[in-house]
């Protein structure tokens, strides 16, 4: 495995004309359940610097980095803050003061670029090197960090960022990045200025319900760990990690196939216009389930999370910069994921739950309770969205990335989408343990796709 030997740590702190929140930003309850469940995001996202279109040396790209993070939190400033237990009322916090910054780690690797990222199975333990990494198991913690890594001798760069998932989900990462890559370009600041306001999720009961949250799932704070161990084994450090792209047509071929199917097959029928997610997360799930080869009576899950801003009561704005995802938990026996209608039956159900949710997304905010009780070998589960356009907004003047992915892809039956590298695309990175459960997921795919 290629070693990654870090240079120099230091911190980027938030200009002195910025107006940082004088009270600590309190946590909702939307967002209290992430402190003891996954509440690590980590993305690294690779470039190349060596050819024709990408010619900036590292020294310069790494300058340009930092001085752009400095001015980008001129507007992101509480994500230079830390996670704070705020005793006097039980509450979780995002404290921000003129001392705080973010820690801005710069390495080098020999590792290469070519065999860390494309639609083949790549390490993604090299990748995980490639993030900086931050104890969150106990507060106060540092909400962001990010580490600029200089590739194969300068060929390439990796920048990988880890942020709290209390404080960002996936929307509200790739916004800051996208603030972060136009400073960099030198261009004007988007017009819409981020918000942390947390007072614009209105929520049942409010503060108390976030202190519910807090006392049931991390009791024991400032220590931010889950009071019970969840069932089966949640942690794999040696799955197989492999990329596969869909291409604008073969997710409209995708969906014609499942509305055929579910116009003759009578059992399932689409209530609604068939979306891109549930098209995708119907075949991945479909591909999971015939790879593990379950039982036909067992019952196999599949879960993901749902961005509630444009659902809640009222509408969240839409710059607001924090968590506010819903989960969802679809199921069905896994015979029905083998059999010759699997698509429709796993489209369907996907897609009522996401309809679920519309109805009544503050069902799903709960969602730490259920997984705690399921057996994670028969649960596949979705992060990211197809509308993420990581490339599209991560260009930060050398050109755009040639690979991105989420470094902590270490569960047996997770799957990342967003939006592919040509802007029209769906990329799909799975992460599974066994060698032969890859190629037969793989099978399957292609199988299915009619490829």
């Amino acid at each position: 495995m290629s070693a990654v030997r870090v240079i120099d740590a230091s911190y980027v702190s938030v200009p002195a004309t910025a107006t940082p929140s004088p009270e600590p930003i309190k946590l909702n309850a939307m967002e209290a359940q992430w402190l003891t469940f996954f509440p690590v995001v980590q993305r690294v996202l690779l470039f190349d610097l060596d050819g024709a279109d990408h010619t900036s040396p590292f020294d310069t790209v790494l300058e340009c980095l930092r001085s752009s993070l400095a001015a980008t939190l001129s507007s992101f400033a509480p994500l230079a803050g830390k996670l704070v237990h705020l005793k006097d009322t039980g509450d979780v916090g995002i404290s921000c003061s003129a001392t705080d910054g973010v820690r801005f780690v710069v390495a080098e690797s020999d590792a290469d670029i070519r065999r860390l990222s494309g639609d083949e199975e790549y390490d993604i333990s090299v990748l995980r090197l490639l993030v900086p990494e931050v104890d969150m198991s106990e507060l106060p913690v540092r909400v962001l960090a990010v580490q600029v890594t200089r590739l194969d001798g300068g060929m390439g760069m990796a920048l990988g960022v880890t942020v709290h998932h209390a404080v960002a989900d996936g929307r509200s990462l790739w916004a800051f990045v996208e603030a972060w890559a136009t400073a960099c370009r030198g261009n004007t600041p988007a017009a819409a200025t981020p918000t942390f306001d947390r007072s614009l999720v209105k929520l049942p009961r409010g503060d108390e319900l976030a202190r519910e949250v807090l006392q049931k799932f991390a009791p024991n704070l400032p220590l931010a760990t889950l009071p019970m161990p969840t069932t089966g084994e949640t942690i794999r450090p040696f799955t197989r990690v492999r990329g596969f792209t869909l291409e604008k047509q073969d997710i409209e071929l995708l969906k014609k196939r499942i509305i055929h199917l579910s116009e003759s097959n009578g059992v399932y029928l689409l209530s609604h216009p068939l979306s891109a997610f549930a098209a995708i997360a119907g075949l991945a799930w479909t591909c999971f389930v015939r790879c593990k080869q379950f039982s036909g009576d067992d019952d196999v899950l599949f879960f993901f999370f749902a961005d509630a801003r444009r659902r809640l009561d009222p509408p969240v704005d839409e710059a607001y910069t924090g968590s506010c995802l819903t989960g969802c938990l679809a199921r069905l026996p896994a015979g029905e994921l083998q059999a010759d209608h699997a698509l429709v039956a796993a489209a369907s159900a996907v897609q009522d739950e996401v309809c679920k949710m519309a109805k009544d997304p503050v069902a799903g905010l709960d969602f730490l309770t259920p997984l705690l009780t399921v057996d994670m070998d028969r649960l596949m589960h979705v992060s990211g969205s197809p509308g993420f356009k990581a490339y599209e907004v991560a260009d930060f003047g050398w050109g755009r990335p040639r690979w991105t992915e989420n470094a902590r892809m270490n569960d047996d039956g997770h799957v990342v989408l967003m939006r592919a590298k040509d802007g029209h695309g769906v990329q799909v990175s799975v992460s599974l343990l066994l060698p032969a459960q890859m190629d037969e997921f793989q099978a399957q795919f292609l199988k299915l796709l009619q490829r």
